[in-house]
């Protein structure tokens, strides 16, 4: 049997299961930035999730102004973990310079894609849903995406009944995504 036959299923899992609770701190980021309100069902369930650790980190890292120190730092540390046993697993180069580069990156591109996603799912919701849906997350994604779409949405206006802001910011965070990604991972 190869050496890989059980490493990639556990590298899979690894990567699965930390990049769904590293989401939802970085939700729990995003939801402090956007300023969702607290008593949505999904805002309740980000803060139950990740009370716990947030919690013990705010002993040791105090808030700085608007910025949830402890988050920032749970977010980085899980990343952390989860790329250290990722490489572990994979013989990966782990000279600190290449790992730190790898760790940024991997952070940059998990909101790279949640802004994207939202913005998508954004879009589609338009179309399908009614926009004062009660518990609906369209209001929380709309307060996500605004300070995104906004200033394309001043210059651009709406052409033909169409706003195409979402597509011009998509298209914006994947070339920005293409050229500060390679940088992370060469520079450092």
């Amino acid at each position: 049997m190869p050496n890989n036959y059980l490493s990639n299923p556990l590298i899979f899992l690894i990567d699965i299961l930390f990049s769904i609770y590293i989401t939802i701190i970085a939700l729990r980021l995003i939801m402090q930035w956007a300023q969702w309100e607290s008593g949505h069902p999904l805002v309740q369930l980000i803060i139950k999730t990740t009370q716990t650790p947030v919690k013990s980190l705010r002993r040791f890292f105090p808030s700085f102004g608007k910025w949830d120190t402890a988050t920032i730092i749970l977010l980085f540390s899980l990343t952390f973990i989860k790329l250290f046993l990722i490489s572990s697993l994979q013989s990966t180069p782990n000279h600190q310079g290449f790992f730190l580069g790898w760790l940024i990156a991997d952070v940059f591109t998990l909101f790279i894609t949640l802004f994207t996603f939202s913005i998508i799912i954004e879009v589609f919701l338009s179309w399908v849903v009614p926009p004062h849906t009660p518990n609906h997350v369209t209001p929380l994604i709309r307060s996500m995406n605004e300070p995104l779409l906004r200033p394309i949405r001043q210059k651009l206006p709406i052409m033909s009944g169409l706003d195409l802001s979402p597509l011009i910011v998509v298209l914006g965070l994947q070339v920005m995504s293409m050229l500060i990604i390679p940088i992370l991972l060469v520079t450092f």
